[in-house]
């Protein structure tokens, strides 16, 4: 079996305490997590930790990310803002095994106040195990990285 994914790992003040439960349950299972924060409950701003993660995901550093909110839709939306990334927000198993086998999401978004310890394990596990499944769905999966390329293409001044 070959080595386990490099995982980067951040949360908002509203998914703190699941994230921190998220990394020990990783690191138990041997993956190498760079929490990237935050690190309390004090308010923050959730678009800053998503872009922390998606940098190390873009940059090769990190081969998944793993977000986590009060929902998991602002951190997926501010996810996505950056090319390259394929966020989705899951919160059930189903949805993280098509997010990875149909979309190859590199970065799983998971909502505190939806999802609790027992079931954002699962989903890890699932999202974890399952690859990407290429075929009909690489064909889709270009044409959204294309989207990337046609409306993310830096502009010079």
């Amino acid at each position: 079996m070959g080595q386990k994914p490099k995982i980067a790992l951040a949360s908002d003040h509203a998914g703190f305490s699941l994230k921190e439960k998220v990394r020990e349950y990783l690191t138990a299972l041997g993956y190498d997590v760079a929490d990237q924060g935050t690190s309390s409950l004090e308010s923050v701003d959730y678009p800053d930790f998503a872009e922390m993660v998606t940098q190390r995901v873009v940059a090769k550093q990190a081969d998944f990310g793993v977000l986590v909110c009060g929902t998991g839709l602002g951190m997926a939306i501010a996810a996505n803002k950056v090319p390259g990334i394929r966020a989705a927000t899951v919160n059930d198993t189903l949805s993280a095994r098509y997010a990875r086998s149909h979309n190859d999401a590199n970065v799983l978004a998971i909502g505190e106040r939806l999802t609790d310890e027992t079931t954002a394990r699962k989903i890890l596990d699932t999202w974890l195990s399952t690859p990407f499944e290429g075929g009909r769905h690489e064909r889709r999966v270009n044409k959204i990285s294309n989207i990337d390329l046609r409306h993310h293409t830096e502009k010079t001044k």
